[in-house]
């Protein structure tokens, strides 16, 4: 039996999950870029300090959890999106991911 792998629906259920969506430096520079927005004015209208001060993390829309790069069922930087959403639920979840998550396990042939 092969290894489970879960295929998103981009069902954009994560993208309104409460917490800090981690960026590095690079993260932060091409999403300005991609926007053609100077980095300056991205880090100060679309980051916020994340809670361990260790960083920046992309603020959610005022008075919900939801993701500020999400336009629908959209994200705005779908082509240069962060590492951490790339990387879920395959490289790393949160708990309950399940309850909420319409990615679709397949199984990967070994």
């Amino acid at each position: 039996m092969g290894k489970v792998w879960y295929q998103c629906q981009r069902c954009t259920n994560c993208c309104k999950w409460e917490g800090d969506v981690v960026l590095t430096d690079r993260e932060v520079r091409k999403m300005s870029e991609y926007l053609k927005i100077p980095l300056y004015d991205f880090v100060r209208d679309y980051t916020r300090l994340r809670e361990n001060r260790q960083g920046l993390s992309l603020i959610d829309k005022e008075g919900t959890t939801e993701c500020i790069m999400l336009d629908g069922e959209n994200c705005k930087i779908q082509e240069v999106k962060p590492y951490q959403c790339a990387g879920f639920p395959n490289r790393w979840n949160f708990e309950g991911w399940r309850e909420v998550c319409e990615a679709v396990p397949v199984e990967e042939k070994e």
